[in-house]
């Protein structure tokens, strides 16, 4: 589901929880919810409501037990 994206439209609170699924997420492993909140200093509830907003807009995807980074047409360092 390769679409443009829009990163502007999201929260500070989505692009924090997106930038910490692609950090933990580098070698294309997915990242657990329970990782995602302490990478985040988050609780669990309000990261899981900010994934599903990045879910929906194709930013992230589940994957196994996890998340990961979702198609996207930028580069990424970490």
């Amino acid at each position: 589901m390769a679409r443009d994206h829009d990163v502007q439209a999201l929260s500070d609170v989505d692009v924090h929880v997106y930038e910490a699924v692609a950090s933990q997420a580098v070698g294309g492993d997915p990242v657990e919810l329970g990782e995602l909140a302490r990478a985040t200093g988050m609780g669990e509830d309000d990261v899981r409501h900010s994934l599903t907003t990045l879910i929906e807009q194709g930013y992230v995807v589940p994957k196994g037990d996890g998340f990961g980074l979702g198609p996207h047409t930028f580069g990424l360092e970490y």
